[in-house]
């Protein structure tokens, strides 16, 4: 896939849809508009990330053999594709995933804060699944009740989840066979799915937090969800940055509240977080949020129990000469094999632009802020001595051969690449008060003409079946005269004025179309001198 062609064609159609309502008659207006689409005023560069190269945690099936994992769950998490499929290979996990399950096994709380695409859910499922097989043996039953809560901040995230939790406890069991039972309760449930939820409660529920103070305060879920959920054992507030101010406040109490209802004192609380700080060094970031989770959680939280991200390059070296750049930007080697594309000196260019950069005071290599093609090609540029437009081909060639090459341990591409891209709907062409030839023509918003503030700048509005262009005012009378003033085209209210458009034309004529509530449009026609 061609992600770069993708985002033209997105741009060339978006282009296409914008300017294709009107086609402005007046060629100034044209002109003026064409260059600013042409400047991609409205869509400009799109920002690059790579997604980073994790460091491994070993497979789930080594995990097992290690003791830190039931044997069961190397049946269930495994990859399969649909319901009857056990899965051929088991999960591969992440370092940082690693260390989740680790740091579950205490009973302690903890927070995760690895970034998105890292597999967050997976370090509190894992050890919520493993935590209840363990259980389950030593009783030799399933104890009936909810024993976790994952509480989401909005139904999109829960559904989601949903299917991904699916995929690991239902796929491969059959009907009716799964080892952890699981449900989703947020308010979007019919009223047969409800009633069976509360009749036979799940072993881990999925929520939001509204829903979730909901079935704190209404008697029917009370006696049946949380007299089920006496002794939880854990409490995940997936996407914990969210609560802040009073909602963070709210959802704090929620969960002192829910500990004293579910007579839970050694309830055991996860969070999950891609943005919860920034700025400062890795262990200033993981205090803060250890002192955050503390006062959300109403439980210690100590540094150690934030677990961030362990990262590695894909590349084999991390620091090219500048000779071997300059050789490499102007060449583009024809067929590339995995071996040949990690030792690429281009390419460890692109993974230290794009991707990663070292943390001096953790000795940890972390994301970089996303930057652009056009600016990391003037870097290039100034590095080789090659010009700006060669540069950004071979970097986009290097992005796009980087995606298409396979790793052959882990089976994904060695660079996964993100274009963002912000799209605007663009402003109103804004001119002033004078016939169409001599007229200040401007897309930036202005009360005045620049260095002529006795002039009004006015935005304009365009018939869209001849594309001529009308002034959006509304007119007033003062002390005995009429005068014109600007308002946006969606605001018709216009109070004691009378809003409408002016045309003026180059002989000084005009014509002031009225728009009155519950009539049509009166015309009033005169010369620009007379009313200003």
């Amino acid at each position: 896939m061609d992600a770069f062609g993708i985002h033209q064609q997105l741009i060339d159609d978006y282009r296409a849809f914008t300017s294709g309502f009107v086609d402005i008659r007046d060629r100034r207006l044209a002109a003026h508009v064409a260059e600013r689409l042409d400047s991609g005023v409205q869509w400009p560069d799109p920002w690059v990330s790579l997604n980073p190269n994790f460091a491994s945690g070993g497979k789930v099936a080594d995990l097992v053999a290690d003791g830190l994992l039931h044997p069961e769950c190397d049946r269930i998490f495994r990859h399969k594709q649909h319901v009857s499929d056990p899965g051929a290979e088991s999960l591969l996990l992440r370092r940082h995933q690693r260390e989740a399950i680790e740091a579950a096994r205490d009973g302690s709380s903890y927070v995760l804060t690895t970034g998105t695409g890292s597999g967050k859910s997976l370090a509190y499922i894992v050890p919520i699944v493993d935590r209840l097989l363990r259980d389950r043996e030593q009783t030799g039953q399933r104890r009936p009740g909810v024993k976790a809560i994952v509480v989401y901040p909005m139904n999109a995230l829960a559904n989601s989840q949903r299917h991904e939790v699916e995929k690991f406890l239902k796929y491969g069991y059959g009907d009716g066979c799964e080892p952890i039972t699981f449900a989703r309760y947020t308010g979007q449930e019919r009223d047969e799915e409800r009633r069976q939820i509360l009749a036979d409660p799940p072993d881990v529920l999925l929520t939001n937090y509204v829903m979730l103070e909901l079935v704190l305060t209404r008697p029917q879920e009370r006696d049946h969800l949380i007299r089920a959920a006496r002794g939880l054992q854990f409490l995940v507030l997936d996407e914990l940055h969210t609560y802040r101010g009073r909602q963070g406040a709210d959802v704090a109490m929620l969960v002192r509240r829910i500990r004293d209802a579910c007579e839970a004192p050694a309830l055991q609380c996860v969070g999950t977080s891609a943005t919860m700080a920034s700025g400062g060094t890795v262990t200033d970031r993981r205090r803060l949020v250890a002192d955050v989770a503390t006062r959300i959680f109403g439980a210690d939280v100590t540094a150690d129990r934030v677990i961030g991200e362990t990262l590695e390059r894909a590349i084999t070296d991390a620091v090219p000469t500048v000779e071997q750049l300059r050789a490499r930007a102007a060449t583009e080697p024809a067929n590339w094999t995995y071996e040949s594309f990690v030792a690429d000196p281009l390419a460890a260019w692109v993974e230290t632009t794009f991707g990663l950069g070292p943390d001096l005071d953790a000795g940890l290599l972390v994301r970089r802020p996303p930057t652009t093609v056009t600016a990391a090609a003037k870097g290039l540029a100034e590095a080789t001595a090659e010009s700006p437009t060669v540069c950004e081909a071979a970097i986009r060639a290097a992005l796009l051969a980087g995606s298409r090459v396979t790793d052959p341990h882990s089976g994904r591409p060695v660079f996964a690449f993100r274009l963002h891209q912000f799209l605007s709907k663009g402003d109103n062409v804004y001119v002033s008060l004078e016939p169409d030839d001599v007229r200040h023509v401007t897309s930036r918003y202005q009360a005045v003409v620049p260095g002529h503030p006795q002039k009004s700048l006015v935005p304009l509005a365009f018939c869209r079946e001849c594309g001529q262009d009308y002034l959006v005012v509304s007119r007033i009378d003062k002390a005995g005269r009429a005068l014109f003033v600007p308002r946006m085209n969606n605001d018709a209210s216009g109070g004691d004025a009378a809003t409408g458009y002016l045309y003026v034309s180059r002989d000084g004529t005009r014509r002031f179309w009225i728009r009155r509530r519950g009539k049509g449009l009166g015309i009033l026609r005169g010369r620009l001198s007379d009313e200003r």
